[in-house]
């Protein structure tokens, strides 16, 4: 009798790329059966909207003025670039819950690439990413939020907020894989992303914070995308910081989404491959 091998992954970037698609189908199906998912995933970014902009908009200085109207154009940069950086943690959640049932397991079993199982995961998640962004959207301008440089500029900076989001979900997909729990890698999601989000541009004018918090906001990932996304929507508050990401924001919010992918992706399907 022959001994019985593992089957071995199949090759090829084309192959990838179809395992990709068939993995992202899979969790599109999974995350449509499961429709407060997506519900509940709308309804926060919603919140912050609603909340930051009428409960804070009188007593923020943004160009000199205290303006509401001036802060929540100001703010739906910020609110964008956080609600896609917050389904980190549904992504890292996810891929737990995958390995804490066995299902990891299962997959690492088939003559698939390696990597498919976390790309196809993680673009499922970039699509519900942009789905809530599209809802945000309409929201924020029903509130009074507007664009002033076209459409083609605007549809620029929501691409850049969608590669944002892309990158991070490559961290949650590394922390999903480091932890034993869903609700760990939930946890594990969240705690380091409120200092990112909050440790920037995207609730106030980084110009007035204390010099050495000054320089980490306009070094932050984050903040590169929010002031890419407030030139292109042409909204306030545009800086006037000397630091390179400021001056060209939409070149370091690519160069950043691309390291954090190449990075991360790189950690994670390290990690994947020996994952218990």
């Amino acid at each position: 009798m022959s001994a019985v091998t593992a089957p071995k992954p199949r090759g090829g970037i084309a192959q990838s790329f179809n395992d990709s698609l068939v993995v992202a189908r899979r969790n599109l199906i999974r995350m449509s059966r499961i429709p407060e998912m997506i519900i509940f995933g709308l309804i926060q970014p919603i919140m912050f909207v609603v909340l930051f902009s009428y409960v804070f908009g009188g007593s923020m200085n943004i160009g000199g003025t205290t303006d509401p109207d001036v802060y929540r154009n100001f703010l739906m940069a910020g609110i964008f670039a956080q609600t896609v950086t917050f389904a980190t943690a549904g992504a890292g959640a996810g891929i737990a819950d995958d390995m804490h049932k066995g299902l990891i397991d299962r997959f690492r079993s088939l003559p698939m690439a390696r990597g498919a199982v976390l790309t196809g995961r993680t673009l499922a998640d970039l699509v519900q990413t942009a789905l809530t962004v599209v809802v945000l959207a309409v929201v924020a301008l029903l509130v009074g939020w507007r664009i002033h440089e076209g459409v083609p500029k605007a549809l620029g900076a929501f691409a850049l907020l969608l590669l944002l989001g892309y990158a991070f979900s490559w961290i949650g997909a590394l922390i999903g894989l480091s932890v034993r729990t869903p609700e760990a890698a939930t946890s594990g999601g969240l705690i380091w992303l409120f200092p990112v989000t909050f440790l920037s541009n995207a609730f106030v004018d980084s110009s007035r914070m204390t010099p050495w918090l000054r320089h980490i906001a306009e070094w932050n990932p984050f903040s590169a995308t929010v002031q890419a996304c407030r030139e292109l929507f042409g909204n306030p508050g545009v800086s006037n910081s000397t630091a390179w990401p400021m001056e060209h924001p939409v070149l370091a919010s690519i160069l950043w989404s691309l390291l954090i992918i190449a990075v991360f992706r790189t950690l994670a399907v390290r990690k994947y491959r020996s994952a218990a």
